[in-house]
């Protein structure tokens, strides 16, 4: 009876392998270099079409060196109109000092909040918040395009990485908001990031496509590839962005874009991939 049972349960499992093996990505290894507790989405994604994915972390999200700016902006947080969150990581880093402080979520509802993002809309919106503004494109310029009519007089409150662009707090500065950017978490390479990749692509068969999900996935990149032999075996890997910013990032570098996402999302990177492989 119970050699019935597994025989019956086979037809199933036996139809996810066979979707692993022979989706649209099937046979195709590529390199996810996401932040190492971020990367599960995007390598999710990629194997339910088949393929083999290598995780092989450029980056890593580490608190800031202090959150007494962020701290002191929560504090007085009712003179600001305006609160901008860019990421999954603002998102988290600023609701996990609420309590510390001794502030709640109802301390929040007062803002318009704009988020960059369906998956930081989401966050923002598991936490309790109603989300105002999300730019039909997921880049900082669409996130000024959309509010640099709404916040002239306005105070705004910018809550973003350490290093980042100042799009959003010159453009809408220009648009006669006044900008509060504080820092919430901040990047940096994990230290066997040089090992990892070269381990990468000491394997056979070298990988097929890297992918990119930031610009400072691509910066950091190229750092860690300096001084090994990795540069040498690229004429063949393919090279897959997220999203223009990203894409601008990686020509800098003098890197070619193979795939880029039409949606900037990782569902929108797997889907490129699809397209592109799947021809």
């Amino acid at each position: 009876m119970a050699m019935a049972k597994k025989r019956a349960a086979d037809p199933q499992a036996h139809r996810v392998a066979e979707l692993v093996t022979s989706g649209p990505l099937a046979g195709k290894r590529i390199v996810v270099t996401r932040a190492h507790r971020q990367a599960d989405g995007l390598s999710s994604l990629l194997k339910q079409f088949g393929a083999e994915v290598i995780e092989a972390p450029v980056i890593e999200i580490r608190e800031p060196d202090s959150y007494d700016a962020l701290d002191t902006a929560l504090k007085d947080i009712l003179q600001y109109d305006w609160l901008i969150l860019t990421s999954v990581n603002g998102v988290e880093a600023m609701f996990s000092r609420l309590e510390p402080l001794g502030l709640s979520v109802d301390s929040l509802q007062h803002l318009k909040i704009a988020a960059i993002g369906p998956v930081t809309e989401e966050r923002i919106q598991d936490h309790g918040l109603v989300v105002d503004v999300v730019p039909p494109h997921y880049v900082a310029e669409e996130v000024v395009r959309s509010l640099r009519k709404l916040v002239k007089g306005e105070k705004v409150l910018l809550v973003r990485a350490k290093i980042a662009r100042d799009v959003i707090p010159d453009e809408l500065r220009a648009a006669g908001a006044h900008v509060d950017v504080v820092e919430a978490y901040h990047t940096m390479i994990p230290e066997d990031a040089k090992s990892r990749m070269q381990t990468v692509f000491d394997d056979r068969p070298l990988p097929d496509a890297i992918t990119f999900t930031s610009s400072s996935t691509v910066q950091n990149f190229f750092t860690v590839v300096v001084g090994t032999d990795i540069p040498t075996k690229l004429s063949h890997v393919k090279f897959a962005s997220i999203g223009p910013v990203t894409s601008r990032t990686m020509r800098d570098y003098g890197l070619r874009i193979d795939v880029e996402a039409d949606e900037y999302t990782m569902e929108g990177l797997t889907q490129a991939l699809v397209r592109y492989f799947g021809n």
